[in-house]
C-alpha cells in the first residue's frame, strides 16, 4: 500500500504548471484495418471540471480497458507547449485542446522535469506520475496518418499518465503543486526513449523495474532487456 505523503506544498518550484483545458470524449469509432473499432481518443474541451477517479475520469469514455484507465493510467496529461509542433506538421486538421487525446492540457508541462512517482497536488485531488504515454494505430487513425506514430516516437514529448492517490475535481485555472518528489527515479522523457531505443541505458531500467509506481506488467517486460 502506497503510503500517503504529508502535504507539504512546494508551489515555487511549479508555479507555471497550469491546467488551461479539461478534456473528456464521447464514443467514435475508427477504421483500423477495415474494421471499425470503438474509441475514446476524440476529446474535446468541456469548460467544466472533471472529477479524477481512482481509475478513471468520470464521464469520460475508455473502450479498450486493457491499455487504457486503471490504476496506472487514470488520467492522462499533456503539454499545451507542444501543441504547435503538431499543428504545424498537420495544418489541415481542426485543433482544439484534447486534440492529443489527453483530459488534461497543461500550460508549462515538461517531461523532462517530471519523474516517475512525483505527486502533486491538482485542484482536489492528489495525483502521482506513472508512465509515459505510447503511441498506438487508434492514434494513428484518428489523426489520419501512420507517419505520427514514428513523429511522436521522434519528438519524444509523451505527455504522461497518472494514478489518483486522492480522487477529486480539477477545474480550468488549476496548477500542478508538487509535494513529494520522486527519488532514485528517471524522468518521463527518459522513460519514453528508453522505450523505444535500441541500446537501453541500463541503469535507467534497473530503476525502473524496481519502482512499483509502474505496472507489474510494464516492469516485466523491461526486465527481459537488462543485461
Amino acid at each position: 500500500m502506497l503510503r500517503k505523503p504529508t502535504l507539504t506544498i512546494h508551489k515555487t518550484i511549479n508555479k507555471h504548471l497550469k491546467i488551461i483545458s479539461t478534456n473528456i470524449a464521447k464514443p467514435q469509432f475508427v477504421s483500423i484495418n477495415g474494421e471499425q473499432q470503438r474509441t475514446g481518443i476524440f476529446k474535446k474541451p468541456t469548460n467544466q471540471p472533471i472529477y479524477l477517479d481512482k481509475e478513471e475520469v468520470k464521464g469520460d469514455e475508455i473502450s479498450d480497458r486493457k491499455v487504457h484507465g486503471g490504476i496506472y493510467k487514470a488520467c492522462y496529461l499533456f503539454s499545451a507547449d507542444h501543441y504547435p509542433y503538431w499543428e504545424n506538421l498537420y495544418p489541415h486538421l481542426d485543433w482544439h485542446y484534447g486534440m492529443l487525446g489527453e483530459n488534461l492540457t497543461v500550460e508549462g508541462l515538461d517531461e523532462t522535469q517530471l519523474h516517475v512517482g512525483d505527486i502533486y497536488k491538482i485542484g482536489k485531488a492528489l495525483i502521482q506520475v506513472t508512465q509515459p504515454r505510447e503511441p498506438c494505430t487508434t492514434f494513428a487513425a484518428k489523426m489520419g496518418s501512420t507517419n505520427i506514430l514514428d513523429q511522436f516516437v521522434n519528438h519524444g514529448r509523451p505527455g504522461t499518465y497518472v494514478r489518483v492517490l486522492e480522487p477529486g475535481n480539477v477545474s480550468i485555472g488549476d496548477t500542478l503543486e508538487l509535494v513529494e518528489k520522486a527519488v532514485n527515479s528517471i524522468s518521463i522523457a527518459d522513460f519514453f526513449k528508453l522505450l523505444f531505443e535500441r541500446e537501453k541505458n541500463q541503469e535507467h531500467l534497473k530503476c525502473l523495474v524496481e519502482n512499483e509506481v509502474i505496472p507489474l506488467k510494464k516492469r516485466v517486460q523491461l526486465t527481459r532487456f537488462i543485461k
